[in-house]
């Protein structure tokens, strides 16, 4: 099994672990239940964007705790392939119209994870598996 993590989510497992549900907080943890944690590369772009809004504040450099965030067991980050690009834009309808949100449905489409997400929208979503 696959987890891919919502952004709010590796946010919060790096800044607030206990804004987590108890099962989001469980199935992070089950290290030996899942082969991979993925992130899309979409996140960290949106954590910056957080920053820049003045939405979340961080003690370091921006670049730092991004670098520390992703040091997570069995984390790899999954870039914006052409592929994950295209995929994004052609979802089963109906989905809405957030770009980060497309991506990161269409990344773990692609790579057969579930999703860990406290966003109904993504929760609803028929096409994705989702755990919260």
């Amino acid at each position: 099994m696959k987890l891919l993590l919502d952004t709010h989510v590796w946010i919060w497992w790096n800044m607030e672990p206990k804004k987590l549900s108890r099962r989001a907080m469980a199935a992070i943890e089950a290290v030996q239940d899942y082969s991979e944690v993925l992130l899309s590369a979409i996140s960290p772009w949106e954590f910056c964007k957080l920053i820049e809004k003045q939405r979340i504040g961080i003690s370091c450099e921006p670049q730092e705790w991004i670098t520390e965030a992703l040091h997570m067991p069995k984390l790899r980050l999954v870039p914006l392939t052409p592929t994950i690009a295209y995929r994004s834009t052609s979802l089963p309808q109906p989905f809405h119209g957030d770009p980060a949100d497309q991506i990161i449905v269409a990344t773990a489409r692609e790579e057969n994870a579930t999703i860990i997400s406290k966003d109904q929208l993504i929760r609803d979503y028929p096409h994705v598996r989702t755990i919260w």
